[in-house]
């Protein structure tokens, strides 16, 4: 697993342990929020949404193939930002991101991990470009909100700030008083990795497959945990 064999064991102890505040992504790291609810499907029927209002030509052909919501959303926003289609189109996904939370999967080991990091002293917030009432709604379900809470930082609707713009983990070193090298964020996307460089926050990659791992590695994420079980284990001895 690249877990164990690729990466340096004394790296992730020293990301590990320098860690006052840890950032997590929350779609990959947490939980798979569209693991019972097809996010090519939403993407698909935002398409067709846009469509059925007479706006084929807003979409090119790549951005309406994509099967990603969120190329959809920043698609429309650079074309029509501030806009009322803008923020009708951004409520639409955030009513599916809801309904995919309640048959999201946790992500093996994350809530222990989560639960660990917290009781050995460490401050917790959430990054991601996901709406936040669906974070809330998920962390609420696995009794893991006061882990996090009240730093939760998800997408707003000025969408120039998803990820890969370090805004919304600007606003959580903001907020927690913490210097970019103090902290540590934990992503599954090149976007992510993207968004801490510019940051200036130690990065650690997780990816649940080898072609995520690849991926991430490709960005320049020096190092990818396949599994948080280590970390897990890292932190309780």
């Amino acid at each position: 697993m690249t877990s164990e064999t690729e990466n340096d064991p004394y790296e992730l102890r020293d990301l590990a342990r320098r860690a006052r505040v840890v950032l997590w992504d929350f779609d990959g790291p947490i939980c798979r929020l569209f693991a019972g609810h097809s996010a090519e499907q939403v993407a698909t029927d935002l398409v067709s949404w846009l469509e059925s209002r007479g706006l084929h030509g807003l979409l090119t052909d790549a951005e309406r193939e994509s099967l990603d919501p969120h190329v959809v959303l920043r698609a429309v926003d650079r074309r029509h930002p501030g806009s009322d289609l803008v923020a009708e189109l951004e409520e639409r996904l955030t009513q599916e991101e809801l309904r995919a939370a309640s048959s999201a999967w946790p992500t093996a080991y994350a809530d222990p991990l989560i639960r660990t990091w917290t009781a050995v002293g460490s401050r917790l917030a959430i990054t991601t470009n996901n709406s936040p009432r669906v974070v809330r709604t998920y962390l609420a379900s696995r009794g893991l909100v006061g882990c996090f809470a009240p730093h939760i930082y998800g997408r707003t609707r000025e969408l120039r700030h998803l990820k890969p713009d370090p805004h919304c983990l600007n606003r959580a070193l903001n907020a927690m008083g913490v210097a970019p090298g103090d902290a540590l964020m934990i992503g599954d996307t090149p976007s992510d990795h993207e968004a801490a460089g510019r940051a200036g926050v130690p990065f650690l990659g997780y990816a649940r497959n080898g072609r995520k791992a690849k991926l991430l590695r490709a960005a320049g994420a020096d190092v990818v945990l396949e599994s948080l079980e280590p970390l897990l284990r890292l932190l309780r001895t």
